[in-house]
């Protein structure tokens, strides 16, 4: 994307950001599909669906996240997450949560909270 001083928003996706995902989810190289888009040169809104196989406190399966987000000029994101209903599998199947996080620009690690029943 060229940014190029447009008169309005600007409408862009980016595929494959890895993810990690440590403690009640356990999900190591995730990958989200984004779309984003810019209000300025840096700042904007996004939605991703991100494809978890791991597990979630000792249950294993895949499911999948709709993620919807900002980001500021100063390179905060905030994110909020919901599992798609239905996109559970293995011993997750049923899994409804929602959850969310915040990620400051150099922090090495992101905690997330994340409210869950398998139904």
């Amino acid at each position: 994307m060229r940014w190029r001083g447009a008169p309005g928003p600007v409408v862009t996706h980016h595929d494959a950001v890895p993810n990690a995902f440590s403690g009640g989810i356990e999900a190591a190289d995730t990958t989200c599909a984004y779309t984003i888009v810019y209000g300025t040169e840096k700042t904007g809104t996004f939605t991703g669906m991100e494809l978890l196989d791991g597990s979630v406190d000792g249950r294993r399966g895949t499911f999948v996240v709709e993620e919807r987000g900002s980001f500021s000029a100063r390179g905060s994101v905030h994110c909020v997450f919901e599992v798609v209903p239905g996109s559970a599998t293995g011993e997750l199947a049923g899994l409804r949560g929602a959850g969310e996080f915040t990620a400051e620009p150099g922090s090495p690690s992101v905690p997330y909270t994340f409210v869950y029943d398998f139904g």
